[in-house]
């Protein structure tokens, strides 16, 4: 049996190795495109490799994926978080969870999960080859014909196909699917970061604010959790979770929409209106400047007293009504204007690939091809950052693999 493994990233190796411990005495060969292997576990997580997360609650993994979620709880039930944890583990890759749930090698190398997934297909015998393109794949009865976009060789003829392309940014990257009958859902970008060009607060670019709420105005779309200033705009697990829930409408809405940030996490502005009561109370002759309200960073309370067009050198007991109420206001709906996105790092995540309705997920096989396996983001399937895509690219690879 002749098995192709389409795509040389991580759900493509971790595809490859479980077709070869499944089936050792068929041949299996890995073809990517390019010259580069592995070259997005290579950058992840700062080049650290955010190999998996430490959530073992399958209900609350899920809840990681807005697209696929749903679909993926079975097969998480046959390979998880832990069940990664424990494979790179016992091929002599140590984990750590930080306090964040993101899992890395304690080498902090990225380099080290790469060795690794490289010795196993070494060990295993599994070919690699690079600057193998794949432009289509023909159907000749029971087995698949695959054409090249090099020209040596034009031919490749196997049993069976794994395809672990990754995440495309255009619908065009997918046609050779969608030629074989497949439905495709449009690719939009997923996990971004929000361009502010025209907002002075990228002038704070480095403070944290660690419990922040956001939504956009117009839609449903909120989050919360740290918030990070760039010199862009934001970013930060608030503002990605957002881009990736939002992926589709924010899609839609080209990249220009308001974005309402609570920097004290207080949803309610009665409550918020009575902490700052208890400090002009118990602190009335303190000026603005000298006493924070909520533990803001100094930079950005100051900043947004000058927002709220109140003087640092004001006295809380010379505050008053109006005064009051624009701080609060401020505190729990600043509004800004966001036009664009960046990528966030250089983790490029899709939302879209092939259907999940054209695959089975019990065995990753394609209902409309048989013999022919999907896996990682060349499905309709992402997540929030934290280690989630990659889990996403082990657990659908290793049933694929089973080549059930």
């Amino acid at each position: 049996m002749k098995v192709v493994v389409i795509g040389g990233g991580a759900a493509g190796f971790f595809a490859a190795i479980a077709a070869k411990e499944n089936h050792p005495t068929a041949e299996v060969i890995i073809l990517e495109k390019s010259q580069k292997l592995l070259a997005k576990v290579k950058v992840s997580g700062g080049g650290r490799c955010n190999v998996t997360n430490g959530c073992t609650s399958i209900p609350e993994l899920c809840k990681a994926y807005p697209r696929g979620g749903k679909q993926l709880k079975k097969p998480f039930h046959i390979f998880n978080t832990k069940h990664a944890y424990e494979w790179f583990e016992a091929r002599g890759v140590p984990l750590l969870v930080q306090d964040d749930g993101c899992v890395f090698p304690v080498s902090q190398d990225s380099q080290s999960i790469i060795d690794c997934l490289m010795n196993e297909t070494k060990r295993l015998g599994i070919s690699v080859r690079t600057g193998s393109g794949v432009s289509a794949i023909r159907q000749m009865n029971s087995q698949f014909e695959l054409r090249f976009i090099q020209e040596l060789p034009s031919t490749y003829v196997c049993d069976k196909i794994i395809v672990a392309t990754g995440g495309s940014p255009k619908r065009q990257g997918l046609q050779w699917l969608e030629d074989l009958g497949h439905k495709i859902e449009d690719p939009v970008p997923s996990l971004f970061t929000f361009n502010m060009p025209g907002e002075s607060v990228r002038e704070l670019m480095g403070i944290v604010v660690e419990n922040a709420m956001v939504n956009i105005q117009g839609t449903k779309l909120k989050s919360s959790g740290p918030l990070l200033i760039t010199h862009w705009g934001m970013s930060g697990p608030a503002i990605l979770v957002l881009s990736s829930f939002g992926a589709r409408i924010l899609s839609e809405l080209d990249y220009r929409f308001k974005t309402q940030v609570n920097w004290i996490g207080e949803g309610n502005n009665e409550i918020a209106m009575n902490g700052l009561k208890m400090i002009i109370e118990d602190y009335p002759n303190k000026i603005l400047a000298n006493h924070r309200a909520y533990d803001l960073p100094d930079r950005l309370w100051n900043y947004l007293l000058e927002r709220a067009d109140l003087s640092p050198r004001k006295k809380w007991s010379e505050l008053g009504k109006k005064g009051l109420n624009k701080l609060t206001a401020i505190l729990t709906n600043d509004i800004y204007d966001v036009s664009g996105k960046t990528t966030f790092k250089e983790e490029f995540v899709t939302c879209g690939g092939v259907s999940l309705q054209d695959i089975s997920m019990s065995t990753m096989q394609s209902k409309v091809v048989p013999n022919l396996y999907f896996t990682g983001e060349v499905m309709d399937i992402d997540a929030i950052t934290g280690g989630y895509n990659f889990q996403g690219a082990w657990t659908t690879a290793f049933i694929a693999g089973k080549l059930g």
